[in-house]
Order: structure tokens, then C-alpha cells, then sequence
């Protein structure tokens, strides 16, 4: 009989080994994998890598729904979005996050849901931005802030919401090394841009820390082929130590340790050296109640351990 955790880590995998999913927690698994994002990318391993799998067909349905609905989803969204941002030129906007990651790091674009597009640019080109994206037929909507890290702006044409973010780590200096750092994503037009996977995950890192870890697990396979991407471990500690996100580092590369062993080693050397007391909380305050499988929503940490993840 296998786990819900185990069958977590087969479901989630980009390369998953052939075996029987008979004996597997389907309705558990079913009911806490779909908000969690991780419908689609399940649905295309047990169709095409298992071929069904033994798993029964209310769940195989369910799953392969969910992955024809958001290949359609994702496409137009991204489609859209070239075709918004195709003719601005003079400018540097960097793609940040699953619209990104669905066509970088996912070997199918289907097989991450994007929710919204977020950008980053530099912040006296947020209304700028807006202005010119008007023309697509986007406009400034009101959003609470809640928590996390919100954007500066935001504009919607009622099917996609593009979050524009003039601001991320803190730092005016670092915002803009950040962004002299992107590489060019020529597919969508000569001002878009992409980040370097060593920046990719810092900036995951500082999301999730700041929505207290309280994130989809879509997100910690984000992180799993980030830290298996990253060549410049020394580049991760440095920034994240510049950022003052060690410890949200530390947090976020233990939670992967734990959910994915085959990303344990790489995770490792990324992993910032903290002193054995601060490691403690962490684990016992921030990673032991995030990294658990099957729970509707994460244990948020305590208000002064997540103030301790992003302090500045």
C-alpha cells in the first residue's frame, strides 16, 4: 500500500518509475492534489507514463480534465499575453514565476497552472506599463493586498490578471541588479526578459516566505528543479545572505530536502550555513509543518518566526 507522500513523489515526478498505483490513497489523494496545482501534471504520468496505473477511473477522469482544461488555459493566456507585450521595445520586463516556470522548467506547458502573469520592472515603468497594456485591453483592478509580497499594480482584461511588481527584495540597488541580471525571452517581444535560475529561486524563496509558506506544493516543485538548475551555488548564498533570506533559504531547501530526496544533494549546496540554534526553530517552527502531505491548508508558522524568515 502506498503512502499519500509516496504517491506525491510518483505523481510529481518529470521522470516517474513504472510501477502499480492500485493500492494507492486515490480519494485522499484526489481531494488534496487538485488546489494544490498538481492535478495536471498526475493526470499526464498516469495516462502516458503509467497508463492508467491501476488507479481507479473517477480519479483518472478527474485528473485528465483538469490537464485538457488548463493546456487550453495556459495556452491562451500566454498566447494573449505575447500578443500584448510583442510590440514594446526600449524597455526591460522581467516574466517572473509559474508563467515563466510553465515553459522553462515544466516539460510541457500544461503541466503548470498559471493563475496570473507577474512581472518586474523598474518602478518608474509600472504606470507606464499599464498604460501601454490598455491597448490590449487591460485595466487597473482593485486588489487587496492581503499578505505575501503585493505588486505595485494590477490590470486585467476579465480573463488573465498581470501583477506589476516595481519592488521586490527591499533593496532599490538590488531590484536593479536583479533586472540587469535577466536573461531575454526573445519569444515575447525585444523588452521581455527571464531570470537566471540562481535568481529564480531566490525570488520564489522570498515569496513564499513572505505568504508564511502557505503556498500551493505546485510551488515546492518549482523549487525542486530550480535548486536540481542551479549552477552557482556560492551566487545563491551570497544574494540570499544580501537579501537578508538565509533563513527563509534555509527553510525552503529543508522542505524540499524533505518532500524530494532526489533533490536532497543539490539542495545541500545551496544551503546557506546558519548556527545550530537557528536551524532548530526552523525545523521544529517552519519546516516540520509545512513539508507534511495532505493537509488542506499548511501550518503557518508562528507571527515572530515569519518575521525572522524576511527580516530587513
Amino acid at each position: 500500500m502506498l503512502s499519500l507522500l509516496e504517491l506525491f513523489r510518483i505523481l510529481s515526478s518529470f521522470s516517474p518509475k513504472r510501477q502499480s498505483l492500485q493500492k494507492a490513497p486515490w480519494d485522499d489523494y484526489v481531494e488534496w492534489a487538485v488546489p494544490q496545482g498538481l492535478a495536471p501534471l498526475a493526470a499526464y504520468n498516469l495516462e502516458y507514463r503509467f497508463a492508467g496505473g491501476g488507479a481507479p477511473e473517477w480519479a483518472r477522469d478527474r485528473l485528465l480534465g483538469i490537464y485538457q482544461g488548463l493546456l487550453n488555459d495556459n495556452v491562451m493566456k500566454l498566447v494573449n499575453f505575447k500578443r500584448s507585450v510583442d510590440g514594446l521595445e526600449g524597455r526591460r520586463v522581467v516574466l517572473l514565476g509559474a508563467a515563466s516556470f510553465a515553459e522553462v522548467l515544466y516539460p510541457h506547458v500544461a503541466f503548470r497552472p498559471v493563475a496570473e502573469i507577474r512581472l518586474l520592472l523598474p518602478p518608474a515603468d509600472v504606470q507606464p506599463m499599464a498604460g501601454f497594456l490598455k491597448s490590449a485591453e487591460f485595466k487597473p483592478v482593485q486588489e487587496s493586498p492581503g499578505e505575501g509580497l503585493p505588486p505595485d499594480l494590477v490590470v486585467s482584461d476579465n480573463r488573465t490578471a498581470i501583477l506589476l511588481h516595481g519592488r521586490l527584495t527591499g533593496d532599490a540597488q538590488a531590484d536593479a541588479e536583479l533586472l540587469g541580471r535577466a536573461k531575454p525571452a526573445k519569444v515575447y517581444g525585444p523588452s521581455m526578459y527571464r531570470l537566471g535560475a540562481e535568481d529564480a529561486l531566490l525570488v520564489q524563496v522570498l515569496f513564499a516566505a513572505r505568504a508564511g509558506f502557505d503556498v500551493p506544493f505546485i510551488e515546492w516543485v518549482d523549487l525542486r528543479e530550480l535548486a536540481l538548475t542551479v549552477a552557482d551555488a556560492a551566487q545563491v548564498k551570497e544574494r540570499a545572505a544580501s537579501w537578508n533570506l538565509d533563513r527563509a533559504l534555509y527553510s525552503a531547501l529543508q522542505v524540499v530536502s524533505r518532500l524530494f530526496p532526489e533533490a536532497a544533494e543539490a539542495a545541500a549546496k545551496l544551503t546557506p550555513g546558519l548556527a545550530l540554534p537557528v536551524r532548530k526553530l526552523l525545523d521544529v517552527g517552519v519546516v516540520d509543518p509545512v513539508a507534511v502531505v495532505g493537509k488542506k491548508t499548511t501550518a503557518r508558522p508562528a507571527e515572530a518566526l515569519r518575521a525572522m524568515l524576511t527580516a530587513s
